[in-house]
Protein backbone atom coordinates (compact mmCIF):
# COMPACT_ATOMS: atom_id res chain seq x y z
CA UNK A 1 0.00 0.00 0.00
CA UNK A 2 2.93 2.31 0.39
CA UNK A 3 3.83 2.45 -2.95
CA UNK A 4 0.17 3.68 -4.05
CA UNK A 5 0.35 6.36 -1.29
CA UNK A 6 3.17 7.24 -2.43
CA UNK A 7 2.26 7.23 -6.23
CA UNK A 8 -0.73 9.29 -5.18
CA UNK A 9 0.69 11.73 -3.38
CA UNK A 10 3.44 12.47 -6.48
CA UNK A 11 0.46 12.43 -8.79
CA UNK A 12 -2.27 14.48 -6.75
CA UNK A 13 -0.08 16.40 -4.00
CA UNK A 14 -0.02 15.54 -0.08
CA UNK A 15 -2.60 16.41 1.81
CA UNK A 16 -1.80 19.79 4.15
CA UNK A 17 -1.02 18.78 7.42
CA UNK A 18 -1.74 22.40 8.96
CA UNK A 19 -5.14 21.90 9.83
CA UNK A 20 -7.05 20.08 12.67
CA UNK A 21 -9.79 18.12 13.36
CA UNK A 22 -12.57 21.04 13.20
CA UNK A 23 -11.11 22.35 9.89
CA UNK A 24 -8.78 25.36 11.48
CA UNK A 25 -5.84 26.46 10.63
CA UNK A 26 -3.14 24.95 13.05
CA UNK A 27 0.40 26.08 13.04
CA UNK A 28 2.72 23.71 14.28
CA UNK A 29 5.68 25.35 15.91
CA UNK A 30 7.37 25.10 19.04
CA UNK A 31 5.94 26.99 21.85
CA UNK A 32 9.26 29.03 22.49
CA UNK A 33 8.61 30.06 18.54
CA UNK A 34 5.66 32.00 19.51
CA UNK A 35 6.99 33.60 22.71
CA UNK A 36 9.84 35.29 20.62
CA UNK A 37 7.70 35.93 17.99
CA UNK A 38 4.91 37.46 20.58
CA UNK A 39 7.95 39.33 22.13
CA UNK A 40 9.46 40.71 19.06
CA UNK A 41 5.81 42.23 18.30
CA UNK A 42 5.59 44.06 21.88
CA UNK A 43 9.31 45.29 21.73
CA UNK A 44 9.10 46.62 18.60
CA UNK A 45 6.11 49.43 17.73
CA UNK A 46 6.97 49.42 14.37
CA UNK A 47 5.80 45.76 13.79
CA UNK A 48 2.37 46.40 16.03
CA UNK A 49 -0.18 45.54 12.91
CA UNK A 50 -2.86 48.17 15.23
CA UNK A 51 -0.82 51.23 14.68
CA UNK A 52 -0.05 50.49 11.07
CA UNK A 53 -0.64 54.02 9.10
CA UNK A 54 -2.07 51.52 6.71
CA UNK A 55 -5.01 51.65 8.83
CA UNK A 56 -4.98 55.37 9.80
CA UNK A 57 -4.89 55.95 5.92
CA UNK A 58 -8.28 53.69 5.40
CA UNK A 59 -10.28 55.30 8.54
CA UNK A 60 -9.51 58.92 6.82
CA UNK A 61 -10.11 57.44 3.68
CA UNK A 62 -13.55 56.41 4.96
CA UNK A 63 -14.01 59.85 7.16
CA UNK A 64 -13.85 62.04 4.21
CA UNK A 65 -15.92 59.75 1.85
CA UNK A 66 -18.99 60.43 4.63
CA UNK A 67 -17.95 64.09 4.46
CA UNK A 68 -18.57 64.19 0.57
CA UNK A 69 -22.04 62.81 1.06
Amino acid sequence: MGILKGIGDFLFGKDPDIFDNQGRVMHKFPEEKWKKWDDRLKANPEYDWRQHTGKETALRGKKADKQQS
